[in-house]
């Protein structure tokens, strides 16, 4: 039975594929199966996009992205809510810093822009098809003097817009920003003004982890779409939802808003799907701590005055998003912890009670302790406010895998697997044509990939083979890589990547650019 990716009911075929493209699709029976994969009582739809990944450096780390294939996804979209590596900037430590927590490990290797890196994403090669946006970060730390937690002056902005054009010209999809996380937090109205422009005169895509996701998300909101109208830019709000259980009424309020505003900007979102979220431990202080630096943490941490100082702004949020007073410490628990690995997988009210501390305390002793990856799991939303955003029609899917760390969130690992079970076979939320097409099809056509996400002829041959009788989700927090079954085989142009047998093969995957 073929999914084709657009929405439309599934229908019984034979698909014919060539090197690495779909050169027909012929009535069942056609072919003789002794040439071909008999596919009886199975579902064939496209390779799965995830347009809102983290492999940047992962992808160097383990080329045959191993994590993405075996759960179908063929495409992947990098480079999201500003962090990222290229351009680096002249101070290594910078840009390291900044991307520990997020993308992992980081060699001595610096990229001086984007074709640097991708020469060697092409020297290594890569399980998946790979695309990127520009980070706004590096851009940030490419262009700046000093400490870039602070207001850019016209000169810096300047040559952010030309890095940022260098790597359009290159071939990036979009542009990304994170302005819940500094640096990017501290962009003025002009600096973005003046990216979004450069970024309408290319007409690419703008995508944006949104300053606020609790209590202040309607203005945040408003926020990023002014921005988009103003600039007659495309805006991709990336993983879209509200956080803390006092705030889940204003999901609807928050659907209604970008609705309302789809009548004038070309707005979309995407979601992963899961109550609880990951990010950086650190990402939990405020921005008057953050504009710091960690050079200057352990010293700060080390003045009790400060430390009240600091708990009184994350208790009393003005401007930003305290995940601590919207998800209390309860629900806060640690998922990666170079300095203190044996608080993994505890919360921080659980590792208060070991140490005999309160929360707060607790919480700045690990940050003041910690020299490596601190990375955490949040939760965030509820069940019901995730099928609210997947049921829209402008909801795309996205993973927001992070693989900066030994262990990480199941939606590193199952988020497209963890989609089809919950929501479609067990829950029947949304049929599976249509959620197919969310991860298909429909991202492609966001991304303007215009031979991906369709089972068509003369697209690529990016194939997921499902039984839908063995698929199942296994994994859950505390085992989050535990294999899922039911994907039966996975193509990337044209060749077998995976079978559950044999494990991922290699790689087949392309970088995809704007072009």
């Amino acid at each position: 039975s073929v999914i084709d990716g657009t929405g439309k009911p599934m229908f019984a075929a034979d698909i014919v594929v060539e090197d690495d493209t779909i050169t027909g699709i012929l009535p069942p029976g056609t072919i003789d199966q002794s040439v071909g994969h008999d596919c009886s009582g199975l579902l064939l739809c496209p390779g799965f996009i995830d347009v809102h990944g983290h492999s940047d450096l992962h992808v160097l780390r383990n080329p045959p992205l191993s994590e993405k294939i075996r759960q179908g996804i063929t495409t992947e979209v990098s480079g999201n809510c500003g962090v990222g590596v290229f351009p680096s900037p002249p101070d290594f430590t910078t840009i390291k810093e900044l991307t520990t927590d997020v993308l992992g490990s980081y060699d001595d290797t610096l990229f001086d822009d984007f074709p640097s890196y991708l020469a060697k994403l092409q020297q290594k090669g890569c399980g998946t098809n790979m695309a990127f946006l520009q980070a706004h970060s590096p851009l940030r730390c490419h262009a700046m003097e000093g400490n870039v937690n602070r207001k850019a002056c016209k000169r810096e902005v300047q040559l952010m817009v030309g890095a940022l054009e260098k790597s359009l010209d290159a071939g990036c999809l979009g542009f990304s920003s994170g302005l819940y996380y500094a640096p990017c937090m501290f962009a003025d109205r002009y600096e973005l003004n003046e990216l979004l422009s450069c970024l309408s005169s290319y007409d690419r895509l703008f995508s944006v982890h949104m300053r606020c996701e609790g209590s202040e998300i309607l203005s945040s909101a408003l926020e990023v779409l002014n921005l988009a109208e103003r600039n007659n830019v495309r805006l991709q709000i990336s993983h879209l939802k509200v956080i803390g259980s006092h705030y889940q009424m204003l999901v609807a309020p928050l659907l209604k808003l970008i609705e309302q505003a789809a009548h004038k900007v070309d707005v979309q979102f995407d979601q992963y799907p899961y109550e609880y979220g990951s990010t950086s431990l650190f990402s939990l202080l405020p921005p008057s701590v953050l504009r710091l630096g960690r050079d200057t943490l352990e010293t700060l941490l080390a003045k009790d005055a400060e430390r009240e100082r600091i708990q009184q702004e994350m208790e009393h949020p003005k401007g930003w998003d305290s995940l601590a007073a919207l998800c209390g410490w309860e629900h806060i628990c640690i998922l990666t912890l170079s300095s203190n690995a044996s608080y993994e997988g505890l919360t921080i009210s659980e590792i208060a009670r070991i140490r005999g501390q309160d929360p707060y305390a607790a919480f700045f002793d690990l940050l003041k302790e910690e020299q490596g990856t601190a990375l955490m799991t949040d939760v965030t939303q509820s069940h019901e406010s995730i099928k609210q955003i997947l049921c829209h029609p402008l909801m795309c899917f996205g993973t927001d895998a992070l693989y900066a760390g030994q262990k990480a969130h199941p939606r590193s690992y199952q988020a497209a697997i963890h989609l089809l079970d919950r929501y479609w076979k067990q829950e029947e939320v949304v049929p599976i044509e249509l959620l197919i097409s969310k991860m298909t099809a429909k991202p492609a056509s966001r991304l303007r990939l215009a031979d991906r996400g369709r089972i068509a002829l003369h697209c690529k041959a990016d194939l997921v083979l499902l039984d839908p009788k063995a698929l199942k989700d296994c994994s859950d927090a505390r085992h989050p890589d535990l294999p899922s079954s039911g994907v039966e085989m996975v193509m990337v142009n044209g060749t077998v990547a995976y079978r559950p047998e044999q494990g991922p093969k290699g790689c087949f995957g392309l970088p995809l650019l704007y072009s």
